[in-house]
């Protein structure tokens, strides 16, 4: 059974940091590229970084220099480590593969559709 468990959003001041886990099981997900997105309140979803299994990782432009996104194959866990926080972080954020044939690029709205499972996503709140 396939599972995916995101943690340790919360509600933070402008400037803060967070860390988000990212428990998985049940699918080759230590094989596959990873990938963190994110639904802000009244936007698209979309994909904000990604770790390749290796452990190279890729930003939006919107969190580059302020998110790094890390992985713990040994764990299985992908983890996203936010500093700097700022109000429009504010989103629910979630954890997934990134299927291929979509067109999911960083800058690209992401269908919840296209994937075959979420997990329930954590809330990040940056709010003074």
């Amino acid at each position: 059974q396939v599972q995916l468990v995101e943690s340790g959003g919360g509600r933070v001041q402008p400037g803060e940091n967070l860390t988000l886990s990212c428990a998985h099981s049940g699918g080759m997900f230590n094989v596959w590229t990873m990938a963190w997105y994110r639904q802000a309140p009244g936007k698209q979803r979309e994909m904000v970084a990604s770790v390749t299994n290796v452990g190279q990782a890729k930003y939006a432009d919107a969190v580059k220099g302020r998110f790094t996104a890390s992985r713990d194959r040994g764990k299985n866990v992908l983890y996203l480590q936010m500093n700097n926080l700022r109000p429009e972080d504010t989103a629910i954020y979630y954890c997934n593969t990134i299927p291929g044939g979509r067109g999911i690029d960083f800058g690209r709205d992401v269908n919840p559709a296209d994937f075959q499972f979420w997990g329930q996503g954590t809330q990040v709140t940056v709010s003074s």
